[in-house]
């Protein structure tokens, strides 16, 4: 008897536990898992094909061609209280080839950036910074000869030239689309690792690297840096990057480079892509050097 009262006791007890904790779970609220937003990530893989083809008996002339271009950008970017750090890879290689002329290069990139910033403002931060800039593959030059036949001489190669900075300065950022560095002793090496190269190259400038070296080292008395990459209308994004260098030895000749883009969205996957790039190194040319790209092609964002 006392068996079955306590049997009874221990079930009641069960079922009004129970209901308790059924109530308790209609008012519980589950807190999510906190998402670290630390660090923001992009890739961009882009493809690119021109192909122009003519009969035999075309009268309005042409030759046959394909060209093909490829891309690979990448950037990994902290920020975290009064910290930041920035890892940017950009690099494009490009062939065109054309029945009369055979496979010749057109566009041949590799760009590196790490940069780290301290905020002592909204607006203003501490900043070190390290650049790296090459190529993949070998450039000519092309020369027609008397005869008609075509020279061609080597005039660049994978770090020949290759560019290493590394600065110390101050970074103003207004928006997020946009900054400006000021870096004061920035140092800067040149690599040609060919040592045949000069040669080639008109008064022998070898990249401003002496001639049998293979490493010249500069200082700057100031390196300005500007970036701006906004959507400047719907689907339509501008990109630019500018970058001074002013030698404490030769003020008079400051390196200047302008890489400039502008792309169109066509549908998720394709693209138009107008590009620019603008140098003027006396260690490379007397007058400025000049580039240009039209592109329409496949390009996919994770």
């Amino acid at each position: 008897m006392k068996a079955n009262k306590l049997f009874s006791f221990l079930l009641i007890s069960a079922i009004l536990l129970n209901i308790k904790v059924l109530y308790a779970q209609d008012s519980l609220v589950v807190s999510p898992i906190p998402i670290d937003t630390s660090w923001k990530t992009k890739a961009e893989f882009g493809v690119n094909v021109n192909q122009g083809s003519f009969s035999s008996n075309w009268t309005n002339g042409g030759v046959n061609s394909i060209a093909l271009g490829l891309l690979f950008n990448g950037v990994a970017a902290y920020e975290k209280g009064k910290h930041t750090w920035r890892n940017d890879l950009q690099s494009q290689f490009g062939i065109v080839s054309t029945e009369a002329l055979g496979r010749r290069k057109n566009i041949d990139r590799i760009f590196v950036d790490s940069k780290y910033g301290y905020k002592f403002t909204p607006k203003w931060s501490f900043i070190g910074n390290i650049n790296f800039q090459t190529q993949f593959a070998k450039g000519y030059h092309y020369e027609t000869q008397t005869d008609g036949s075509i020279l061609s001489k080597k005039q660049s190669a994978f770090m020949a030239p290759g560019y290493l900075t590394e600065s110390i300065g101050f970074e103003y950022k207004p928006v997020d689309y946009f900054f400006i560095t000021f870096a004061p002793g920035a140092l800067r090496q040149t690599f040609v690792t060919d040592t045949t190269l000069y040669i080639n190259t008109p008064d022998q400038l070898n990249y401003g690297v002496p001639i049998h070296k293979k490493v010249r080292s500069e200082m700057a008395l100031m390196q300005v840096v500007a970036n701006f990459d906004k959507n400047i209308a719907k689907d339509v994004n501008l990109k630019f990057r500018y970058q001074g260098f002013a030698n404490i030895r030769t003020l008079d000749a400051i390196d200047h480079r302008l890489d400039a883009s502008i792309t169109a969205k066509v549908n998720k996957y394709v693209n138009v892509n107008l590009g620019m790039i603008a140098i003027f190194d006396k260690d490379q040319a007397a007058s400025v050097q000049f580039a240009q790209s039209l592109a329409l092609g496949f390009l996919y964002t994770f």
